[in-house]
């Protein structure tokens, strides 16, 4: 594949990552009843189909993250468009989801007013941190086009810094953070939401065991005194105090 075509597919990637991010959005808030305008069955079909659509997520999200498969799979497709090819696999993964996802009309709680309006609020800061979090530690790279503009360049990979900008200093994880915020921050809660909030939030759970483990191995000491002063999700401002006297490398 040549260099101005593995940009031009790091480019189409980023724009379905875009499209799945709005998508992704308009899901959780159902606008337009697009979450439960489909026609109900049964709920345990319900739960078979969306669970199963969810793993197949979660499946090959971690798979595909994980050191050993990178590996082998830059053996088969270029190395500066590996992280492209992740995020294309993410966006089709969570697409599908979406598109066949089968509805479960069961209210949980349901909120208006002002308070309606204070939850939308905190919808919009949990995508506010999650957009932020993706640019304080590069936006380009996290999908794929610092890679494949580099490769264009012929500038040779960027080694991996340990850097704690802005939120990173208050949490470990800002972006799942958000997320998390985002998931359960909605006036109208109904079955089905849940358990794509709940089945998120357990795989998200799973995969950050995982991912602590290999910034252990890849930074050492200095994550295991980040790990020890900040928080991984929940911010403890007692606790977060405590780092400024650890000399963790920025």
């Amino acid at each position: 594949m040549s260099r101005i075509l593995i940009l031009l597919y790091a480019l189409f990637c980023y724009v379905l990552y875009n499209g799945i991010s709005v998508w992704l959005g308009v899901f959780l808030l159902d606008i337009g009843g697009l979450r439960t305008g489909a026609p109900a069955g049964s709920w345990q079909q319900a739960v078979i189909v969306d669970l199963g659509f969810i793993a197949l997520f979660g499946i090959a999200h971690s798979v595909m993250a994980r050191a050993g498969f990178k590996r082998h799979w830059t053996r088969i497709i270029p190395p500066a468009a590996e992280r492209a090819t992740y995020i294309l696999q993410s966006t089709v993964f969570l697409g599908l989801t979406f598109w066949y996802w089968q509805p479960i009309p069961v209210t949980i709680w349901l909120i208006d007013g002002w308070a309606a309006i204070l939850i939308y609020g905190a919808f919009g800061i949990g995508v506010a941190m999650i957009t932020l979090s993706t640019f304080l530690l590069g936006h380009l790279e996290f999908v794929g086009l610092q890679q494949a503009w580099d490769h264009l360049r012929g500038t040779p990979p960027r080694a991996q810094k340990f850097r704690t900008p802005l939120l990173y200093r208050i949490v470990r994880h800002p972006l799942q953070l958000g997320v998390l915020i985002a998931l359960f921050a909605t006036p109208h809660m109904t079955a089905d939401h849940l358990l794509f909030a709940g089945a998120m939030l357990i795989y998200m759970m799973i995969g950050l065991w995982f991912e602590e483990r290999a910034l252990l191995r890849e930074f050492g000491w200095a994550y295991a005194t980040y790990c020890r002063d900040v928080p991984m999700l929940i911010p403890h401002p007692f606790r977060t105090r405590g780092r400024r006297q650890t000399g963790v490398p920025e």
